[in-house]
């Protein structure tokens, strides 16, 4: 009995050590308040499986408010409400993946997904959720929202090489994102969680869908 205490108490004091130093090594993200990332882990990532694209850098004030709106409708409703973990929707992710007995949803915010766009591979392990969860604090401590939603909409993977709002609207629409319609902001928030994807199925019934969607949440909440 005490030696397994003991083997218990030292596996807990390994695992504070390891995740000390975890915290101490990752990423200072202050610099995010003046410097806008030019290359993310993502995009590292994707030049490897031979994908190669950069963001054409737009300010938010820059971008459409349909798009910013439909954004944050779709992936994070309560993105101005919490501290970059949303309890509530991962506690409804839980539901949703239980009820359908697969991995369907997430719950992850903004700031969750940007974290892991910056800085992470996408493996899925308990140390990168960690990593995650610890960065994103990071973020909200050190950079207010309009910064955060800022990177996010700049860096967003929105296609095969297509990085950011601005270079999305060009690709899709021949258009800046600042003159996006509703409907083609909901588009592209419709297509954001898997846009490899749904770029070859742009007007799948899914997607058909989820856009009119976006389109009556957006207008519920801001109209």
């Amino acid at each position: 009995m005490r030696l397994g205490l003991r083997l218990l108490a030292v596996l807990f004091l390994l695992l504070l050590i390891f995740g000390l130093v975890g915290y101490i090594h990752l990423p200072d993200v202050s610099e995010l308040r003046w410097k806008n990332p030019q290359k993310t882990a993502l995009m590292r990532y994707r030049e490897e499986q031979g994908i190669h694209g950069r963001p054409i850098w737009v300010s938010l004030t820059a971008i459409a408010p349909t798009l910013r709106h439909a954004v944050i409708v779709a992936e994070d409703i309560n993105f101005y409400e919490h501290n970059g973990t949303d309890w509530n929707a991962i506690w409804e992710a839980v539901k949703k993946n239980l009820k359908r007995r697969q991995l369907y949803a997430g719950g992850s915010t903004i700031s969750q997904q940007l974290a892991k766009n910056l800085y992470l591979n996408p493996s899925k392990t308990f140390w990168r959720k960690f990593q995650e969860m610890v960065i994103t604090s990071r973020l909200e401590r050190e950079l207010s929202k309009s910064r955060i939603l800022e990177v996010y909409l700049n860096v967003a993977e929105w296609g095969r090489g297509i990085y950011g709002a601005e270079a999305a609207a060009r690709h899709y629409f021949n258009k800046s994102a600042s003159d996006l319609t509703l409907e083609e902001a909901s588009w592209l928030a419709a297509i954001l969680p898997s846009p490899l994807r749904y770029e070859k199925q742009q007007h799948s019934r899914y997607i058909d869908k989820k856009t009119r969607r976006i389109e009556r949440w957006v207008e519920k909440r801001w109209d």
